[in-house]
C-alpha cells in the first residue's frame, strides 16, 4: 500500500480524487485555501475559484443534481455567506454524493470569529462529520459521498486549522471513477415552492431518523476502553490532545457529531460516574450528552475560546492551575504590511486624518495598525461599502462634514463588494471607494480571481476590471492610480475629500511577490535630515537609527516609495 505524509487538507483533496468527485468549487480562505489548490493537481477533477462561498456551493449542488459528486470547500466564515443554499440544500438532496468543508478556526489565527459550525449541521438539518487526523480526512471524504448518496443528503465536513494543516502519515488508494447519473428532471424535488417544500421537508425529518440510527452504528464513532473509571468524550483535534492527557481514561471518540449518537452515546455514558466533554470552543457535544440525562464536566472547566492543548486540559486534573512561567521566547513581532507593499502608498496618503475609513478583510486590513491607522471598521467581506452607507445617511442628517471613504480589496470586490457599489449609486451615497487591486488573491496565498485572467485550472479567460464595472454601475468619477506615484496621487485624492461626492479609485500595481525586485534605495546620510516622514511609511524596510533614516537592503524591494516622500531628496 502506497503512504504519503499528507496535511488535512492535502488528505481532503485526496480523498475527493480517489472518492471520484468529478466537481470542485471554492472561494479561498485560510485554513481551507489549499483543498482545492491540492484538489486542482488531479486532472480528473473540474476545479474552479468561484467568486463567493454562496457561488461555490451552489455549483457544487448543481454538479450533484446532475447526478456527479461534487464538493466545495471554505473557511467557517464561508458557510454564513453560503447558508441560503445550504438550508434549502438539505430539503432538495442530491443525485451524486454532495459535501461541504468547512474549516473552522479556532484561535483566530486568520479570522475575524471563532463560530462553531458544528451547530450549521443541527440549524440546517444535515450530517456533520469531523475528523481527527488526515487519515481520517480522506477516509471521511469517501464515506461522507456514500452517505450522501445513501440518503440522499449533502454532508458537512467540519475541520479545524490543526487538522488541516497539521500532517501525517496517510495510506493511498486509487480513484474509483462513479457513474454520472444526469441530470434528472423532478420539479417536486428542486424547485422548492411552497407546495413541494413542505413535503421536502417531511421527507428530511424522515431522513433524519435514519441518519440518527446509522450515526448509532457509525464505525468512525470509536470506544476505547481504558484502565480508570473516567470516560472523556472528544471529537476533532481534541481527541488528540486528551489523549495526551488522560493516558488511563477510557475515551468515546466521536465522529458523526450530527444526528448525535444518542444510543451509543448512552450505553456507554451509564457505566461511568465521571464523564469529561473534550471540544474546542462551543459545547455541541456537552450540551447534547446533557440533554440524554448525564453529568459532565465540560465548558466549566475548559474556555470558550481560543485552541485546546494538552496543557489547557490538564485544568481536570490538577487542583490548581500552575502559574504561568515566564518564557524564552523572542519578543513578538507586530504584523505588517511587506516591504514595498503597494497598499502602503494609500495608507500613507490617508493615515492618521480625521476621515471616516470603513475597510474589509484582507492584508490591507493591517491599514488599521500603526502608523498608518487608517481603517476604522472590519466586518465581514463587502461591508467596508454598505457600512459606509449607512454612516453616510446619519451623517448628512447630524450635518457631519467629515469624508466617508470605503476601502476594499480587487478579489473581495469581487466576492460581495459590486452589490454594495450598486447600492451606492442606486442609493445616492456620497462615498469615496479605494479598491486596492493588486491583481491577486493576496492573503491567502496568491489565487487567481475574475481581474487575473487565470482560472484556478491555469487556463486563460476573459480578464474582468473594476473599473469598467464601476462604471457599469453608474459611477462617474473612475480613477485608475499607481499607489507608488504617492506626489500625483496627493493631488487627486485631496480633491476628492475636498468634493466629498461619489467615486471609484483604483490603486493598482501587482502584490510584490508577483513582480520582479529591483535594486534597493540607498540613503545619503549627508542629505538626511532625520524628518522620518520616510518612516511614516510604515514600510519595515527603512528603520531610524543615530537620527538618520536606514534601508535594510535585505527587506528593500526598490519600489521608490520613500524617495516620494522625502522632501530633501536624500534617497537614491
Amino acid at each position: 500500500m502506497k503512504r504519503a505524509l499528507l496535511s488535512g487538507n492535502e488528505a481532503v483533496a485526496r480523498g475527493a480524487y480517489e472518492g471520484g468527485c468529478l466537481v470542485a468549487a471554492a472561494y479561498p480562505g485560510t485554513p481551507s485555501t489549499e483543498i482545492l489548490e491540492e484538489i486542482s493537481k488531479y486532472k480528473e477533477i473540474y476545479c474552479e475559484w468561484s467568486v463567493n462561498e454562496k457561488v461555490a456551493l451552489e455549483v457544487a449542488l448543481g454538479a450533484a443534481l446532475a447526478g456527479a459528486r461534487a464538493l466545495c470547500a471554505m473557511k467557517h466564515v464561508g458557510l454564513n455567506v453560503a447558508a441560503d443554499p445550504l438550508f434549502s440544500s438539505a430539503y432538495i438532496g442530491v443525485q451524486g454524493g454532495f459535501i461541504i468543508v468547512t474549516c473552522d478556526d479556532p484561535g483566530m489565527h486568520s479570522s475575524q470569529n471563532e463560530q462553531d459550525n458544528r451547530f450549521y449541521g443541527l440549524f440546517a438539518k444535515i450530517p456533520v462529520l469531523c475528523p481527527s487526523d488526515s487519515q481520517e480526512a480522506k477516509d471521511l471524504v469517501i464515506k461522507a459521498f456514500e452517505i450522501s448518496e445513501e440518503f440522499d443528503i449533502p454532508v458537512i465536513l467540519r475541520m479545524t486549522t490543526r487538522v488541516s494543516h497539521c500532517k501525517s502519515v496517510v495510506n493511498l488508494g486509487e480513484r474509483r471513477e462513479k457513474e454520472i447519473k444526469g441530470y434528472k428532471k423532478d420539479v417536486s424535488k428542486t424547485n422548492l415552492l411552497p407546495q413541494f417544500a413542505k413535503r421536502r421537508h417531511i421527507l428530511l425529518e424522515e431522513k433524519l431518523e435514519k441518519l440518527k440510527e446509522y450515526s448509532n452504528n457509525f464505525p468512525y464513532n470509536r470506544f476505547e476502553e481504558g484502565k480508570s473509571d473516567l470516560l472523556v468524550i472528544a471529537d476533532g483535534v481534541a481527541y488528540q490532545y486528551a489523549k495526551e492527557v488522560f493516558k488511563d481514561a477510557s475515551f468515546l471518540k466521536l465522529t458523526m457529531v450530527y444526528p448525535f449518537p444518542d444510543k451509543l452515546v448512552s450505553s456507554i455514558c451509564q457505566k461511568y460516574k465521571e464523564i469529561i466533554v473534550v471540544e474546542e470552543v462551543e459545547p455541541f457535544i456537552e450540551l447534547m450528552v446533557k440533554s440524554l440525562g448525564f453529568k459532565v464536566k465540560g465548558k466549566g472547566y475548559l474556555p470558550k475560546f481560543d485552541e485546546l492543548n494538552p496543557d489547557r486540559l490538564k485544568v481536570f486534573i490538577k487542583k490548581e492551575e500552575e502559574k504561568e512561567k515566564k518564557s524564552d521566547e523572542l519578543p513578538r513581532r507586530p504584523p505588517v504590511l511587506c516591504p514595498g507593499c503597494p497598499h502602503i502608498g494609500t495608507f500613507y496618503l490617508l493615515q492618521k486624518k480625521d476621515y471616516i475609513i470603513t475597510g474589509d478583510i484582507g492584508c490591507y486590513t493591517l491599514g488599521a495598525l500603526a502608523p498608518h491607522y487608517a481603517m476604522d471598521t472590519c466586518v465581514c467581506m463587502g461591508a467596508s461599502i454598505t457600512l459606509a452607507q449607512g454612516i453616510e445617511k446619519v451623517n448628512k442628517r447630524i450635518n457631519d462634514q467629515r469624508p466617508i471613504i470605503s476601502i476594499i480589496g480587487d478579489s473581495t470586490f469581487f466576492h460581495m463588494g459590486v452589490p454594495g457599489l450598486l447600492n451606492m449609486v442606486y442609493n445616492k451615497s456620497d462615498i469615496i471607494l479605494f479598491i486596492l487591486d493588486n491583481e491577486t488573491t493576496g492573503m491567502t496565498g496568491h489565487q487567481d480571481h475574475p481581474g487575473t485572467g487565470r482560472t484556478l485550472m491555469k487556463e486563460e479567460t476573459k480578464k474582468i476590471l473594476p473599473e469598467d464595472i464601476a462604471r457599469a454601475c453608474g459611477i462617474e468619477k473612475v480613477y485608475v492610480l499607481n499607489p507608488y506615484k504617492i506626489r500625483e496621487n496627493k493631488k487627486i485624492i485631496d480633491k476628492l475629500l475636498k468634493e466629498k461626492k461619489q467615486a471609484v479609485v483604483i490603486m493598482r500595481e501587482p502584490c510584490i511577490f508577483l513582480k520582479k525586485r529591483e535594486k534597493p534605495k540607498e540613503i545619503d546620510i549627508e542629505l538626511c535630515t532625520g524628518c522620518k516622514l520616510c518612516i511614516k511609511l510604515g514600510c519595515p524596510a527603512i528603520s531610524y537609527e543615530d537620527n538618520k533614516a536606514k534601508i535594510n537592503e535585505n527587506f528593500c524591494v526598490g519600489c521608490g516609495m520613500c524617495i516620494e516622500v522625502c522632501p530633501k531628496g536624500a534617497i537614491k
